[in-house]
C-alpha cells in the first residue's frame, strides 16, 4: 500500500507565495514521474507541473515562470513552489506519482488534495 500526503495549502493574497509538499510512503520500490494537478470548481482537473526521476520538468503555460516543481528522491517527496499567485490559481491541488511496487509493477497514486485559495 502506498500513500501520498500533501501539505502546505492555504489562503494567500494575490502576489503571494505558497509551497506545497507531497510525501510518498509505503511499499515503494522506486518512483518514476511525480506531478501536481489542480481542479477548480466547475472545471476539469488539469496538469500544473510534472517532474521525472531524472529531474526533467514540464509546466502548464499558465504557471510557467511563476511555479517551480522539484523533488527529493531520497525522501520520496515532491514540492511545488508557487510565486506571484493569482486568483485564477485558486483550486484543490493534487499530487500524483507513478510508483513501482516491484521492478515490473507500476501504479499511479493520488494524494487527497490540498486547497489553495488566492484572494484579498
Amino acid at each position: 500500500q502506498v500513500q501520498l500526503v500533501e501539505s502546505g495549502g492555504g489562503l494567500v493574497q494575490p502576489g503571494g507565495s505558497l509551497r506545497l509538499s507531497c510525501a510518498a510512503s509505503g511499499s515503494i520500490f522506486s518512483i518514476n514521474a511525480m506531478g501536481w494537478y489542480r481542479q477548480a470548481p466547475g472545471k476539469q482537473r488539469e496538469l500544473v507541473a510534472a517532474i521525472t526521476s531524472g529531474g526533467s520538468t514540464n509546466y502548464a503555460d499558465s504557471v510557467k515562470g511563476r511555479f517551480t516543481i522539484s523533488r527529493d528522491n531520497a525522501k520520496n517527496t515532491v514540492y511545488l513552489q508557487m510565486n506571484s499567485l493569482k486568483p485564477e490559481d485558486t483550486a484543490v491541488y493534487y499530487c500524483n506519482a507513478d510508483v513501482f511496487l516491484t521492478i515490473g509493477t507500476m501504479w499511479t497514486y493520488w494524494g487527497q488534495g490540498t486547497q489553495v485559495t488566492v484572494s484579498s
